[in-house]
């Protein structure tokens, strides 16, 4: 079974991209899909972030919005919330790995991956890029979206650069959703998936 990883910096159409291949028949597990689950829907989750975080959970419901801004430009509090929330996405990611033996690839959509050291559980690397004014524009449409969160984010990811640099294959979703689809396709017919 070939592991795949896909990962690019914000708004540059990984999640896009990465439904093409699933659409393709590669099975895909989004660890942010994950964590946002486990977020709304684990109340032991939910009661270790409010232990941490009080502000950030009311009742049983924890509020994303007012977690972020604790942890948006604050290390040591990003670290604490992914000491509660990485095991159990390792937990699923192993009982997707469990649940899909038989299929030849298997694709992780993982945002931080060079960021956190993690390319070298996989045999390829496919980077999705788009150039920086069209990655500012996707952004700043989204809802409770501004220059500084963004700059924020963007300080935490590792530069478009060098992501490119590092990859396996690079999809440029820069241009229109058809050529995007084009490179995906040359990519499974490079890996034999086609």
């Amino acid at each position: 079974m070939m592991m795949l990883a896909i990962t690019g910096s914000i708004g540059m159409g990984k999640s896009t991209v990465a439904r093409l291949f699933e659409k393709a028949g590669i099975p895909l597990f989004d660890a942010d899909a994950v964590v946002r689950d486990l977020q709304a829907n684990d109340p032991e989750m939910i009661a270790a972030i409010g232990k941490r975080f009080p502000d950030a959970v009311r009742g049983t419901v924890l509020d994303r919005e007012t977690l972020a801004r604790a942890v948006l430009g604050a290390p040591a509090e990003l670290q604490a919330l992914e000491a509660i929330v990485h095991p159990e996405v390792q937990a699923a990611r192993q009982r997707f790995i469990e649940d899909h033996q038989d299929a030849s690839a298997l694709l992780f959509d993982i945002p931080l991956l060079f960021e956190t050291g993690g390319e070298e559980a996989f045999d390829k690397v496919i980077v999705v890029s788009a150039p920086a004014e069209v990655q500012r524009e996707r952004v700043l449409q989204r809802p409770g979206m501004n220059e500084a969160k963004l700059n924020a984010i963007l300080a935490r990811q590792m530069p478009d650069a060098q992501k490119r640099e590092r990859a396996d294959f690079v999809v440029d979703t820069g241009a229109d959703l058809s050529a995007t689809e084009a490179q995906v396709n040359e990519i499974l017919y490079c890996l034999g998936l086609r």
